[in-house]
């Protein structure tokens, strides 16, 4: 059966329709097969998750995703059951039967999909026998100390076991870690089609965590002593031997798949953007009231957290974060530092104070007493505020129509507990940069910078800083909110990352309609580069981390940032008006056709006889550029007012730019563009300026 080749997509209005015929889905089966299958580890958790609900809709009963089993999140992740499949039935008898234990059951999530998870503690006494296999196979040895490489050769061998009996199976492996499962199915000439994709490469997240020039030295590294200074070269050999055997290898990335041409000495097939699921909002406004209501649950936070130091105004005090992996410098930690510096010295024109929050995890053993003092105090003279009794004396006078004494409004005792509340607010120490207790903070790469710049949170400051060493969570003592809440309650997510193969954080962000900064060393700052013509004008700003050097990268975030700080509010509001209509482009109903497409091309070459494919690449797709907006600039250096505006005068100043987001809204829907190719540019077409990504 033939399978065309086109890529047409239709997530936005006014976009031509997928045209690729539908698999025979009823006669296959999928495997899905990761490490983080119902186990949160790092983003391929949220690209399983998310992507899982369209997967389902094309697949139904035949998809299966398979991973490690764990007690704790298999009894509040997944509902147990049968399974459907006899062929899949049978085979995990045999492995129960031979004490290797294998679950099966729906994962709760949206859509539901099946999942069968492998217990590799239950499988160990097997090891030696298995490492010897691998050896015999594919001369690739593991060392007994690494126990994450040697859990994903058992979680392999059992895979392959359950794979053996199964026809017409189309299998996606996930990263290194399933990655011996591949190679074993291939080994033993199971037949089967199969992809594998990397998230990023092992190697490469290594090198750039050294402070190296990754980028533009990727072909001047000795891969194999680079893997093997660092001791991961077991775990190296198994990446690439996955990625040579699979049928069909993609990435996730323009970026990772020159990184990976270098690293794995293959070239992707095909590029599988990560997406999310959108969920739009009957009124356009509402995801603006959520940024309103979620502002004022952090200002909350704020007052607590500084005060007797709270002399700035909250109504113009901007909300900076950067959340994510412990990675100080290949989430561009360090250059955001420095950025911060350069910002507050600076010192905004406009009164606007900057409060930055770093969400990362780190080694701490309990919340700092003086930020949890911090919250009492607010409380209680909040409390205290709140609920003093009018005197009867002065209820009476209301009645009588008299204007109150306020000498006499209120008893004595309240007076008195007043103002002893008050005196509480008084602090003679400046409020705390962290809000944990460190177990090492001599060493702690962001306070020992935090130490260098001299940002402590002093008075003169107009930049403070907030580290929240720990995940965000709705029960927290300190800052009781959801990560998702936290985020709309910004103003500003900053990703200055140097290694980021896609970037789920200023995604997430942006469909939220919240900006953000990326970089064009991440998949999504790429991304961004060839979809929109004007990414500022958006509420992305793409620092150029590639071609500049560190202080000019520096230099540049600082420039985002202080332009930011200018906007006046309804500027603000505009832009995230922007944003918030660019999480079009990131809907797995539309990337998600990507994989629909690795996965034709992958039984095209698995099974040639049932399945054809035209063997023309790249293929083509139907692509889109969003236009610069033709309203108000987001930036005030463009507007026709010289200075920016205060928040709390904006809003009745009528003589700014013409706005009409009705207009706007429906003018980035029609304006869809020729076909572009995701590989090289065709002949004869101006490249846009995201295209040097790709080279």
């Amino acid at each position: 059966m033939p399978l065309t080749r086109s890529l047409s997509v239709t997530s936005l209005s006014g976009l031509p329709l997928w045209d690729e015929e539908d698999l025979p889905v009823d006669d296959l089966l999928l495997f899905e097969v990761a490490w983080e299958v119902t186990n949160k580890v790092g983003g391929i958790y949220t690209v399983i998750q998310t992507k899982a609900k369209i997967t389902v809709d094309e697949w139904g009963e035949n998809l299966f995703m398979m991973g490690p089993y764990y007690e704790h999140n298999f009894n509040t992740q997944v509902e147990q059951c049968e399974p459907p499949n006899p062929a899949i039935k049978k085979a995990m008898g045999a492995l129960n039967d031979n004490g290797c234990l294998v679950y099966f059951g729906r994962w709760l999530i949206e859509g539901s999909p099946y999942v069968i998870l492998f217990d590799t503690g239950s499988a160990a006494w097997n090891l030696d026998r298995w490492k010897g296999d691998l050896w015999d196979t594919c001369g690739i040895g593991l060392p007994a100390h690494d126990r994450e490489a040697n859990d994903s050769l058992i979680f392999g061998s059992m895979l392959t076991d359950e794979l053996g009996d199964s026809p017409n199976v189309l299998a996606h492996f996930h990263e290194w870690q399933v990655g011996a499962g591949l190679i074993l199915c291939r080994s033993r000439k199971i037949p089967l089609a199969t992809i594998f994709t990397t998230h990023a490469t092992l190697l490469g997240r290594y090198i750039c965590a050294g402070n190296v020039d990754f980028y533009n030295n990727l072909g001047k590294f000795n891969i194999d002593q680079e893997a093997g200074e660092r001791q991961i070269y077991h775990r190296y050999c198994l990446e690439r031997a996955a990625v040579h055997c699979a049928h069909v290898f993609t990435t996730v990335s323009q970026i990772t798949a020159v990184e990976a041409n270098h690293m794995l000495h293959r070239k992707p097939d095909v590029v599988t953007p990560n997406g999310l699921n959108i969920k739009k909002f009957s009124a356009m406004h509402e995801f603006q009231n959520l940024h309103s209501t979620n502002k004022g649950r952090i200002q909350e936070f704020i007052r607590g957290h500084f005060y007797g130091h709270l002399d700035f105004n909250l109504e113009k005090t901007l909300f900076f974060f950067i959340a994510g992996r412990y990675e100080f410098s290949n989430k561009g930690v360090d250059i955001f530092l420095e950025s911060l510096s350069r910002l507050n010295y600076l010192k905004m024109t406009n009164d606007v104070t900057v409060v930055v929050f770093f969400i990362m995890p780190a080694k701490t053993n309990n919340f700092n007493v003086e930020t949890l003092k911090g919250q009492a105090v607010r409380k209680q003279l909040w409390y205290v505020s709140a609920t003093p009794d009018v005197t009867p004396h002065g209820v009476l006078r209301n009645v009588c129509g008299d204007i109150p004494d306020m000498n006499t409004i209120l008893d004595r005792d309240d007076f008195t507990i007043m103002k002893r509340a008050i005196y509480a607010t008084q602090r003679h120490t400046l409020p705390p940069v962290t809000t944990h207790n460190m177990l090492d903070d001599t060493s702690d790469p962001i306070l020992a910078n935090v130490r260098r710049i001299g940002l402590f949170n002093a008075r003169i400051d107009r930049v403070k800083i907030v580290f929240h060493p720990e995940f965000l969570s709705s029960t927290s003592p300190l800052l009781p909110m959801d990560y998702e809440e936290f985020v709309r309650g910004c103003h500003l997510g900053v990703f200055p990352s140097y290694y980021e193969p896609w970037g789920y954080t200023p995604g997430e962000c942006t469909v939220m309609g919240i900006p953000s900064v990326t970089t064009n060393l991440s998949g999504f700052g790429c991304f961004m580069e060839e979809h929109v013509s004007d990414p500022t004008a958006y509420g992305i700003y793409i620092v150029d981390r590639r071609f500049r050097s560190a202080d000019d990268s520096c230099n540049q975030l600082t420039q985002f940032m202080f332009g930011f700080c200018q906007q006046s509010r309804r500027q603000r509001i505009i832009q995230r008006n922007r944003t918030e209509r660019l999480s079009d482009l990131l809907d797995w109903r539309y990337l998600g056709r990507f994989y629909m497409h690795a996965r034709s091309l992958a039984l095209s070459r698995a099974f040639p006889d049932k399945f054809k494919m035209e063997p023309l690449a790249p293929p083509q797709t139907e692509g889109f550029r969003y236009p610069r907006p033709g309203s108000v600039p987001p930036s005030p250096s463009a507007s026709v007012h010289s200075t920016p505006h205060h928040s709390d005068e904006e809003d009745d100043d009528d003589d700014e730019e013409p706005y009409d987001e009705d207009k706007e809204a429906e003018r980035d829907r029609q304006n869809i563009k020729a076909p572009f190719t995701l590989g090289a540019t065709p002949e004869g077409k101006k490249t846009h300026p995201g295209d040097r990504c790709l080279n």
